[in-house]
């Protein structure tokens, strides 16, 4: 099964969250979340800082990661994870491959001709708004 990650980072504000343009197939040339694969032999949450701190260099000492969801595609054999968090103060964005940007909250993230995932980023959005006040206490 390939396994693979998501990250939903807010701004410390809470009024941004950090996107990148897609430079390389899936989504080319959309925008989209950070994230990467899962490798082999490696826990979720290991894999989501992993990969945060290769896209952004963001790590544990900026970001608590909770996991938002799971979505298991079961006949095409793939697990994608998806994990929120919110910076603890300002950070300098680093990217690796996909030019990374802060996007405001104001945009139609449903829009698949804009955005990555088939209007999945807009669903996972609606979902973190119903529980970051409570995860975002610290």
């Amino acid at each position: 099964m390939r396994k693979y990650n998501l990250l939903l980072i807010y701004h410390h504000s809470e009024e941004k969250i950090i996107m990148c343009h897609r430079v390389k197939e899936p989504y080319l040339g959309l925008i989209n979340l950070p994230g990467g694969k899962i490798e082999e032999g490696e826990s979720g949450i290991e894999a989501a800082y992993r990969e945060l701190q290769e896209e952004t260099n963001i790590t544990s000492a900026d970001v608590t990661l909770h996991r938002l969801m799971r979505f298991d595609y079961c006949l095409q054999e793939c697990l994608l994870e998806v994990y929120l968090g919110k910076l603890k103060h300002e950070v300098t964005l680093v990217e690796e491959v996909h030019p990374l940007f802060w996007s405001d909250l104001s945009h139609d993230f449903f829009d698949s001709t804009i955005y990555a995932g088939e209007g999945n980023i807009g669903h996972l959005l609606f979902q973190a708004d119903l529980v970051k006040e409570s995860l975002f206490l610290e």
